[in-house]
């Protein structure tokens, strides 16, 4: 829950949140009364219109997101130029490569996936469509971030594990050392960061004003993904993201 929504939306407010905490697996009574802090009887009359109006689901298995979410969702995906100038240079690149490809944007502080294209062989991966990831441990991630060199540290620090001892200064100039590299080479690379032998390599998509808007990525596991592979793949990715940002209208100077 907000501690401050503004003045005559705190129902709003409350019914978002229950939406929220069912999305992240609250799914009865109580669990959602734990989550948002709501009184028993509020969480079950906003639960009540929600299901009416179909934002939710009510069923065997408890509460479920609903069908008037993933209908909003495809339209909030499809108003979005990124979605629709990116998928036939995902197809593309799917088709020569046979391995995954990704497309993603940074939405706050986290890997937002718009699309997915399986590959054809390896093992199937666990990113989907709607999922997040971690900025500083993906590929497409740090793709995001090649620009924002003055949050790489903050990020880096804020999406390591916090248990005593485990983030050592040599890893976080390593992550540094990294990153200066990525930008100065417009592409980033995912050496198992982020699932243990998947590997990928990533590149940014920028629009009219210059601007990162996304990214695309390559992924496959490592017997697929040798280092001279993906220093190989560099110039193929980043040109797939350079033909997106064309469509969004970059030009490069």
């Amino acid at each position: 829950m907000p501690e401050t929504a503004p003045p005559g939306t705190q129902t709003l407010a409350r019914g978002l949140a229950v939406i929220r905490a069912v999305a992240s697996g609250a799914t009865d009574l109580r669990s959602l009364v734990e989550r948002t802090g709501l009184g028993r009887s509020t969480a079950h009359r906003l639960v009540q219109l929600l299901v009416s109006e179909g934002y939710l689901r009510s069923g065997r298995d408890g509460y479920t997101l609903g069908p008037t979410l993933i209908e909003l969702g495809f339209q909030a995906l499809h108003g979005s130029p990124l979605p629709v100038v990116a998928r036939p240079v995902l197809e593309e690149l799917a088709e020569q490569l046979r391995d995954t490809v990704h497309l993603a944007v940074r939405d706050g502080g986290s890997v937002l996936y718009l699309d997915k294209l399986p590959g054809s062989r390896g093992a199937e991966m666990r990113s989907r469509i709607g999922h997040r990831m971690p900025l500083t441990r993906t590929g497409v991630g740090m793709a995001l971030l090649l620009d924002s060199a003055p949050e790489w540290r903050e990020l880096y620090l804020a999406e390591t594990p916090v248990e005593p001892g485990r983030v050592h200064p040599e890893d976080l100039d390593a992550f540094l050392g990294r990153m200066r590299e990525y930008a100065e080479a417009g592409v980033a690379m995912d050496l198992e960061d982020n699932e243990p032998g998947i590997r990928c390599v990533a590149a940014p998509i920028r629009d009219a004003t210059g601007a990162i808007a996304g990214a695309i990525s390559v992924s496959a596991t490592r017997p697929y993904m040798p280092a001279a592979r993906m220093r190989g793949l560099n110039r193929v990715v980043g040109r797939a993201a350079q033909q997106v940002s064309a469509g969004l209208g970059y030009r490069e100077h």
